[in-house]
């Protein structure tokens, strides 16, 4: 290339002719010169040369521009960087000529762009001694006097601080003056050049000690905002294009000053504490404004939303304020007054503008309400909306109904704990929006009834249903208002999905018979949720609904084959969802032969072939799994129409797009179905539409592997292979959630197909395990969502045994996964440790309590998971799985320490109850320490603590004699105080109950010397168990056990205790498999007629008579049987 040579021979000419080229707007000519550019960095001292040389003499502004953006470009992008390979001289000149530039271009825009090149250059070297002359030079500027060098000197040392803070603290003295002087200079730059790097300082310093002595600085960051502020007010009386100009520039000024306060309330809220007062009075000033532009009270809000955010590094501290909850409540109330009455909004037949008329405060303040409900707490905001919302509700501005209704829907998931005790006033409001003159207050009326629907069920279903249901229908017969007919069908849909078949029986026939009006009269998008409706209420309803099936089949079969065209697409996806739910659930009897007319339907379609932006598709996909549950292996003929599209949404790859511009100022989201976030300096963005189709596919596939097990075992291969890079799919929670799903699902179905010689063999199964055990738990230490990881822990459970332990999982393979159990455990620690560090904070108060111990629940999840993990290991492994146990044993034991959470100690006993139980040896070694912890748990204030403690001790009478002898009395003693205490049959306490009745058998059967021999009796007297299945299977097998052995202290002195025993066997038998064993059950129902024999005929039928009329059918089954 003759242009190249010349280049790098020296040629000015010959580059700048190159970086006009490079800014040609011809494609062919930009494309060459780039391939030129290309190659010139394989000459790193040319390179730098020439960019530097155009940089500093070229009398075009446009290439100057371009030639800042290409030097910071090739000198400090790691991947493409020249740095390198550029000589000693060269690197000097670079250095010494970016800064002449600095100090001696006119240009703002291309100084400022140096300073971005100097700033990156210096934080890759300056650490290491490569930039002496740099901090001199910045000193001498920003202490120079001129405007243009001190910003410029500000700006570097914000970046500097980002990157390498560590070289400047040294200097920190003489910057809290220098910085103090420059947020009251009286150019603006140079103020938001300070604000920004004093912000930057605070944020990044490790210190509180360094960052309050930025304390005094505080008041003059406010004032650069009021002054910003002011500015633009000033220009009021400038002529129209000069008052705009300023305006803008004015307002963007304070703009940038309100977002670094924002970046300071996500780092240190705390450092504000000490002018909070002030800090906050300010931010609320101008969010209240309505005299200021939208976008910077959007600011202020978020600045002051962010604050209440800071609940781990400042909890409590907002909500101490006082008034700031009810004044930053009603600001953000009256943000959605930014409503107008668009003719849009009502006349539209699909989902666009759906939000006409909404503008950009009544958007943020809908956000923000929600995110303030969550962060301050229920009892504070929900004080705030019982004050506000009732005056809004009778106030004659159609605006302010409307803004009170959308605030009940947006604050009811934050408000959950206190709006559970006021459903009925709240519904009283939201009746008030029903009967309200003004269509969209109506409609709001029907998204908080909804809303709380979701967030308040089943409590508010069962309590205010004879309101909501009836005035809910009311508004489908609004023919005038078809967005208020359709809200109100979504209304119904979050109603019914959180509410009992029970509690909706009483109004299907209204209901159904308006919804189908609605589906027949009704615009398109009152058909759509007309269908949602009627799908929801199906699904509740189940077999209830079987009576309207005839009605509603022909109707929905209909639109499927009839509703042609484009606009219809949805209309038909909604109908193919409305039949795949109603006929799940009137069953298969009922819906088997139309279950064919459908899936042809749906085998025409996809021959068809769908186009790409068809909904059908994705509805497809749910629609085949509900099919298949109702149809169960009769679906079997369907799976290869089903598969093949949901294999290949599986494997739709991501639509990631990765760009430099973190700004993402040229990118345009007008489908709103973009997410963007910053990875590594990088613009990430996503098209969450692709994931959501492929999250779908991977759940629908778990569900027909979970229908028809060992049927699926065709696909088991394929799927298996997909599923398991998805377990590290971190672009979507609900991927990986299905993948930790599917793998414990694949192996069951290939094993339950070997067992029944259906095609794959021991061996292969064996191998599947092996395909699946490694990656699973190479996923559990990077997993960072808590339910995913849950899941995680739940799949390695399942396998173990699904795979029966030992008989295909090696120990040490099972020694793997104990070894991932480690670091799950010390995470957890470091989570619980910085739980209990908010806990002592000087603003730590009841709603924070309440926080932390929702946020302990969760974790709850994760000991529970992880506790079932060594269970089944240790029920399988015994003796042999017991050194992973132990390894463990120091992390369980700190669950016990004084202290702890009533659910941790649970989880470390039921640990311990697993060793006596499950480990001889393991039992034999620790029954001394571990017996006295269960005697302690017995008289725990917690039930659950008090249930597996009382659970261990039957253990141990059970499995460990000699450790349990020095025990005997003290455990009897525990045993019979929760069996004869005042409340332990109440609810709260059954379980309870269940497991010391339990545990009083195993010590009458296996330490008959540790106890009385009246105490059969007693046992034979809390019988039977209702309340834990398992443990009620056990006793009666065992109760059986003894009557057959004769058992004295069983049937009492002269059989004294033979009525009470037939009744147990009587109540037993008349609850079917519920209570016990099948096997159990015919001993039980001949022992039974033997002993019938034994009593008076009356004494029999009155045991008889005392049962329900299923139960008296079901026993006389037995009984003849």
């Amino acid at each position: 290339m003759a242009a190249l040579q010349a280049i790098v021979s020296g040629d000015a000419a010959a580059f700048e002719q190159l970086c006009a080229m490079l800014m040609s707007s011809q494609n062919e000519q930009r494309s060459q010169a780039e391939a030129v550019f290309a190659e010139l960095k394989q000459h790193p001292d040319a390179c730098a040369q020439q960019l530097v040389r155009t940089l500093r003499t070229s009398p075009s502004l446009e290439a100057r521009v371009l030639c800042a953006v290409l030097l910071r470009k090739v000198l400090t992008r790691d991947d493409a960087s020249i740095w390198p390979g550029m000589s000693a001289p060269a690197k000097q000149a670079v250095k010494t000529e970016m800064l002449a530039c600095i100090k001696e271009e006119q240009q703002r825009g291309v100084t400022k762009k140096v300073c971005d090149c100097v700033s990156e250059l210096a934080a890759g070297i300056i650490e290491d001694q490569g930039w002496p002359e740099l901090l001199p030079f910045i000193f001498q500027c920003v202490q120079s006097g001129e405007p243009r060098l001190m910003e410029s000197a500000l700006l570097i040392f914000a970046a500097l601080a980002r990157y390498v803070m560590g070289v400047l603290t040294q200097y920190m003295g003489t910057l809290h003056g220098l910085l103090q002087q420059c947020l009251g200079h009286q150019v603006s730059d140079v103020r938001l050049a300070a604000m920004k790097a004093t912000c930057v300082f605070i944020s990044e310093l490790e210190s509180a000690e360094e960052r309050d002595k930025f304390q005094a600085i505080l008041p003059a960051l406010l004032a650069c905002i009021g002054r910003a502020l002011n500015e633009g007010d000033e220009t009021a009386a400038q002529e129209a294009i000069e008052m705009f100009i300023e305006i803008a520039e004015a307002l963007q000024a304070a703009t940038e000053a309100i977002e670094m306060f924002i970046e300071i309330a996500e780092a240190h809220p705390r450092f504000l504490r000490k002018q909070l007062p002030e800090v906050v009075g300010a931010m609320l000033q101008i969010a209240e404004s309505d005299q200021l532009e939208e976008g910077v009270r959007c600011l202020a809000a978020e600045f002051l939303v962010t604050l209440c955010e800071a609940r781990e590094k400042a909890p409590g501290m907002m909500r101490k304020l006082p008034q700031f909850a009810d004044r930053l409540f009603k600001c953000l109330v009256m943000f959605l007054l930014d409503v107008e009455d668009d003719p849009q909004w009502h006349a539209a037949e699909d989902e666009r503008h759906e939000h006409e008329g909404e503008g950009e405060l009544f958007d943020f303040g809908q956000e923000c309400l929600d995110r303030i409900a969550l962060s301050l707490g229920a009892n504070t905001v929900a004080a705030a909306a019982g004050a506000l919302l009732p005056v809004l509700m009778a106030d004659g501005d159609w605006k302010k109904r409307h803004a009170a209704l959308i605030t009940i829907a947006q604050i009811a998931e934050g408000c959950v704990k206190v709006f559970l005790k006021q459903t009925d006033g709240l519904t009283t409001l939201c009746l008030q929006g029903v009967a309200d003159a003004h269509p969209k207050v109506r409609w709001a009326s029907c998204q908080a009834l909804g809303q709380l629907s979701t967030d308040l069920g089943p409590d508010l279903q069962e309590e205010q249903h004879a309101k909501i249901l009836p005035a809910v229908m009311g508004l489908m017969d609004d023919f005038a208002n078809p967005r208020v007919q359709a809200h109100a069908c979504a209304a119904v849909v979050n109603f019914a999905e959180a509410s009992d078949q029970d509690t909706i029986a009483p109004y299907l026939d209204a209901l159904i018979g308006k919804l189908l009006a609605l589906l027949q009269r009704g615009r398109r998008n009152v058909q759509e949720a007309a269908l949602t409706a009627i799908a929801a209420v199906a699904d509740t309803a189940e077999e209830y609904f079987i009576k309207y099936y005839d009605s509603c089949m022909p109707l929905m079969t209909s639109i499927l084959t009839h509703a042609s065209g484009k606009e219809m697409q949805l209309l038909r996806a909604k109908a193919l969802e409305c039949v795949s739910l109603v006929g799940l659930a009137v069953g298969k009897e009922r819906f088997g032969n139309d279950a064919k007319g459908v899936m042809q339907y749906m085998q025409q379609v996809q021959a068809a072939g769908i186009d790409s932006d068809d909904p059908l598709a994705s509805y497809m996909l749910q629609a085949g799994a509900r099919i298949c549950k109702t149809l169960g292996q009769d679906f079997l003929p369907y799976m290869p129409l089903v598969m093949p599209p949901l294999l290949a949404a599986a494997q739709l790859k991501p639509d990631v797009v990765v760009s430099d511009n973190l700004d993402g100022d040229d990118e345009e989201d007008d489908d709103g179905e973009t997410e963007t976030f910053i990875v590594g300096g990088k613009r990430v963005s996503l098209h969450t539409s692709v994931l959501d189709e492929k999250a779908t596919a991977c759940n629908m596939i778990c569900c027909y592997a979970d229908e028809l097990k060992e049927g699926f075992y065709p696909w088991v291969e394929q799927v298996t292979q997909i599923m398991v890079p998805l377990l590290k799919f971190y672009f979507n929670e609900d991927v990986r959630a299905s993948a930790a799903q599917a793998l414990p699902e694949m192996l069951r179905s290939a094993s339950l197909a070997a067992q029944k010689g259906m095609g794959p063999d021991e061996a292969y199964v064996r191998n599947m395990l092996g395909f699946v055990w490694g990656p699973l738990l190479d996923a559990i230490p990077k997993e960072p969502d808590m339910e995913i990881l849950v899941n995680l822990l739940e799949a390695a459970d399942e396998i173990i045994d699904i795979v029966e332990g030992p008989k295909m999982l090696a120990v040490e393979q099972l020694a793997a996964l104990f070894a991932k159990f480690g670091g799950v455990l010390e995470e957890y620690e470091e989570r619980r440790a910085e739980r209990m560090q908010r806990m002592q904070s000087e603003d730590f108060d009841a709603e924070e309590q309440e926080q932390i111990e929702e946020e302990h629940e969760s974790e709850t999840e994760l000991l529970d998971a992880l506790g079932s993990c060594i269970t089944t290991a240790l029920r399988l492994y015994g003796d042999a799985g017991l050194p992973l146990v132990e390894a463990l044993m120091p992390a369980v034991s700190k669950l016990l320490e004084k202290g702890r959470f009533p659910e941790e100690r649970r989880v470390a006993i039921c640990v311990m109850d697993d060793v006596l139980e499950h480990s001889p040896a393991g039992g034999a070694k620790y029954a001394p320490q571990v017996l006295p912890l269960l005697l302690q748990g017995c008289g725990d204030r917690d039930v659950n603590v008090r249930q597996c403690s009382v659970y261990g001790l039957g253990c141990a009478a059970q499995h460990r004699s000699e450790g349990f002898a020095p025990h005997a009395a003290a455990a009897v003693q525990a045993v019979m105080a929760l069996i004869t205490s005042a409340e332990a049959r109440s609810d709260d306490n059954e379980l309870c109950f269940d497991n010391a009745v339990s545990a009083l058998g195993k010590i009458l059967e296996h330490q008959p010397a540790a106890i009385d021999a009246t105490a059969g009796s007693l046992f034979v007297a809390q019988l039977p168990l209702k309340a834990d299945g398992v443990e009620a299977r056990a006793v009666h097998k065992q109760l059986l056990g003894f009557i057959q052995r004769s058992d004295p202290r069983i049937l009492g002195d002269n059989n004294a205790n033979l009525p009470k025993i037939v009744e147990v066997f009587v109540k037993v038998l008349a609850k079917g498999d519920k209570l016990v064993d099948a096997d159990v059950s015919k001993q039980m129902a001949a022992l039974l007629k033997q002993m019938q024999a034994a009593l008076p005929a009356e004494v029999f039928q009155g045991f008889v008579a005392a049962l329900k009329p299923k139960q008296q059918q079901r026993l006389q089954e037995v009984l003849a049987a």
